[in-house]
């Protein structure tokens, strides 16, 4: 096999940083039972963070994002995995202090790894990637706290990004009937095609009357962003509501009261997809490939190669990107 690979690099000077395309060897790869050539990668919130210097995300650099990788096993130590065996890797700690995706191979531990399961192609799975299994993980949390279709409708804010595009399609596949809430106006047509049964404006949520409880709107919510509308959503969820929360693209801090918790019993469901049990990220996976594929993926993504990225990173930390970005790196 070819030794060398190009990958995206990211280096430190001072406190100024820089990414650019460069030629890397596999022996450069940090140690690991399973070596995967990348046939794509997808651009996640947390690549741009660290294409940019966030410690917060990557403490160390020269350093290659990507926290999404999938292709195909061309050395493996482990008996869990075969030469040939094509795979998908998420989480954990790939693309933050580990050589992620925007490089043409990766090297992991055994442990980190899933098998593609049938019905899923490898682009297909990158479609989805971090983001779809961020939404699939926030739906399943939704369904198994006892929120059904039946029971009222369910908000989804941030719903142009990738997370929240994914979860308004895969809620809508599920039968429930979608409110999503973006910034963008002209994303109406967009969101309604994946199935939001209504769209209103970010700035609906923008409650600030200071009072501790809004009038009960929503059975549950998919909450992408934080800050204040993440607290909107908590006082305006209907009696024994639930939300779960996975972002922090409009800020890390949640000013609230206790009041939704004590007066109509609602929960805030936390939702950590980087250390998920394999085991349920197997199970989610599968039903992402069969009940909650989306049949319109076509138009949740764009595609770009490494020399794209510089692009897609702008737009994305400019709050100008939707839905999801495939990186093709075969071809």
């Amino acid at each position: 096999m070819e030794r060398t690979f190009k990958a995206l690099v990211v280096r430190q000077d001072g406190a100024v940083f820089t990414r650019q395309i460069e030629t890397r060897d596999v022996a450069e790869l940090p140690a690991g039972e399973v070596l995967v050539r990348v046939a794509y990668s997808s651009l996640n919130y947390k690549d741009a963070l660290s294409a940019s210097g966030n410690k917060g995300v990557t403490r160390a650099y020269p350093h290659t994002p990507g926290i999404d990788a999938a292709g195909s096993v061309v050395e493996s130590s482990s008996p869990a995995f075969c030469v040939g065996d094509e795979v998908i890797v998420t989480g954990y700690d790939l693309g933050m202090n580990t050589a992620g995706g925007f490089g043409g191979y990766i090297r992991v531990p055994a442990a980190w790894p899933l098998k593609r399961p049938p019905g899923l192609t490898l682009k297909e799975s990158m479609v989805y990637g971090t983001a779809g299994f961020t939404a699939a993980l926030s739906v399943f949390r939704l369904i198994e706290y006892g929120i059904q279709p039946e029971s009222g409708p369910v908000l989804v804010t941030g719903a142009t990004g990738g997370v929240g595009s994914l979860a308004v399609g895969i809620l809508a596949l599920a039968g429930y009937q979608v409110t999503a809430a973006t910034g963008k106006a002209q994303a109406e047509g967009y969101l309604r095609d994946l199935g939001a049964a209504k769209v209103i404006p970010r700035a609906a949520l923008a409650e600030d009357s200071g009072k501790p409880l809004g009038q009960g709107e929503w059975a549950g919510v998919v909450d992408t962003v934080g800050g204040d509308i993440l607290a909107t959503a908590l006082k305006t969820v209907r009696y024994g509501g639930a939300v779960t929360c996975c972002g922090m693209v409009a800020s890390p801090t949640l000013q609230t009261t206790v009041f939704p918790f004590i007066l109509r019993g609602v929960s805030l469901l936390g939702i950590d997809s980087v250390a998920c049990p394999q085991e349920l990220r197997q199970q989610l996976w599968n039903k992402i490939a069969w009940s909650w594929k989306l049949k319109n993926l076509e138009s949740l993504y764009t595609s770009c190669d490494l020399a794209g990225l510089e692009e897609k990173i702008e737009a994305m930390l400019a709050g100008k990107s939707r839905g999801r970005v495939v990186v093709e790196l075969e071809g």
